[in-house]
């Protein structure tokens, strides 16, 4: 057996030496506090002594090869691993141990190096070193308690660290292993910004698809194949639209997404190219010239409008709309993500006839908020979305993350503010070639 005896000013610190020295096969043996130096017993430092020790027969575990780690990985290392030196430096200021507290097992150890020491309570692997067992005494000592935090949280760190560099490491080979076109592909689907999740379960199963036929796709037969893949998975949500028998529409949503524009949209198409009888309900009335608005449109259209201020006037105003085949109603944009504001339009939603319920977004916001939005109004029932401001953005991918992820059904799509042309029923193969984009140049 081979004993050896660090003076550290951390335990992290003598961690790292002692798998330099003895490998990941060596356990620690007692773990004390010292005081070293000074002058006439004064002005000592106290210092960690940690003894370990390792089977002689053990073999040294070899190094793992390096991996080529990008500079400001190299960077981010050098600093945590700084900062634990510091770290450990500035708070190893605990209490000395007792004097019965000596190390018996130790002695013993160096008497005969040849004798295997046995697992004891005192003995413990290496690897178990990030979370040591403390005397009693110290673990109430708040500072220790400081001190061990200090040291969970730089390990932690390093831990996160090391994950990502692995991570990395993983892509970049698996970057190398792609074929030009779905690497290409790849690429295009990020731009998009489609969920990393569902662009790299669309990648590996293009990749099995090149293995089994012994060849790399084209550009052409990779866009293809991609197309059909996605449709696939969208299809079931493609094919439930708005209702043919509802005859009243609630939209609903968070501010500025348009949701009047496209309300008068759809009356247009209503009444003009399907010849139905139209009316508006508006309960916005939080908004400046909001119900102005709405009423803009009523006449241009020639429908009748009603205005609600709470739900008590809901039943006069469907009862003035009685005559009409569709009500169309507009709801106030407030802040969705509070539950007390969903519940308040929610309430507004209640009838006895049968309705739809729609949720308005605007493909120029965030992905989180929009989910975050989505599944507010999910606990209310609502399962139908619509996307405005198509023509504001180049990425598409928010799209087919809500739908797959929230299993929402999209309805419609618009794309600006023309009356009624700018709006078209959601077509999914319309949509998977416009995410998709032309195939990369070969």
């Amino acid at each position: 057996m081979r004993v050896k005896r660090y003076l550290v000013n951390a335990l992290p610190e003598a961690v790292s030496q002692i798998r330099t020295d003895l490998g990941n096969d060596a356990v620690i043996l007692e773990t004390k506090e010292v005081k070293v130096g000074g002058f006439l017993g004064m002005f000592r430092k106290k210092k960690m002594e940690v003894i370990a020790a390792v089977e002689t027969g053990a073999v040294k575990q070899q190094d793992p090869p390096q991996r080529h780690v990008q500079p400001e990985v190299s960077a981010m290392v050098e600093q945590i691993l700084q900062t634990a030196k510091r770290s450990g430096a500035a708070t190893a200021t605990l209490e000395p141990l007792p004097m019965q507290q000596a190390r018996p097992n130790v002695t013993s150890a160096y008497q005969d190096q040849k004798q295997p020491v046995a697992a004891t309570s005192e003995t413990r692997p290496l690897s178990a070193v990030e979370q040591p067992e403390k005397p009693q005494h110290e673990m109430e000592s708040p500072q220790s308690r400081f001190r061990m935090d200090k040291e969970q949280f730089i390990i932690n760190e390093i831990r996160d660290l090391r994950e990502y560099m692995v991570k990395l490491t993983r892509e970049s080979q698996s970057q190398k292993r792609l074929s030009e076109s779905i690497n290409a592909l790849k690429d295009r689907l990020s731009l998009q910004e489609l969920d990393p999740v569902w662009s790299e379960r669309l990648i590996e199963a293009l990749t099995e698809a090149e293995k089994e036929e012994g060849t790399a796709f084209s550009y052409d037969e990779t866009w293809r194949r991609a197309a059909i893949q996605l449709q696939e998975w969208m299809q079931p949500y493609c094919l439930s639209g708005i209702r043919e028998d509802a005859t009243v529409l609630h939209f609903v949503g968070p501010t500025g997404v348009g949701k009047t524009t496209t309300i008068a949209k759809l009356a247009a198409e209503y009444k003009i190219k399907h010849g139905r009888k139209v009316g508006f309900i508006t309960s916005d009335t939080y908004r400046i010239a909001a119900v102005d608005q709405l009423r803009t449109y009523a006449n241009i259209l020639n429908v009748p409008l009603e205005v609600v201020f709470s739900p008590m006037d809901l039943p006069k105003a469907y009862q003035s709309l009685s005559d009409q085949e569709l009500i169309l109603m507009d709801t106030a944009g407030r802040n969705f993500r509070s539950e007390l504001h969903v519940s308040e339009v929610n309430s507004l939603l209640q009838t006895f006839e049968p309705s739809e319920t729609i949720l308005v977004v605007s493909l120029t916001g965030k992905t989180a908020d929009m989910v975050a939005i989505a599944d507010r109004f999910k606990k209310f029932g609502v399962s139908k979305i619509l996307f405005t401001k198509l023509d504001e953005t180049s990425a598409y991918g928010a799209i087919f993350n809500l739908v797959m992820n929230m299993e929402l059904n999209p309805t419609y799509l618009a794309s600006g503010q023309n009356v009624p042309d700018d709006i078209s029923r959601f077509d999914c193969h319309a949509y998977v070639t416009l995410l998709l984009g032309e195939p990369a140049h070969e």
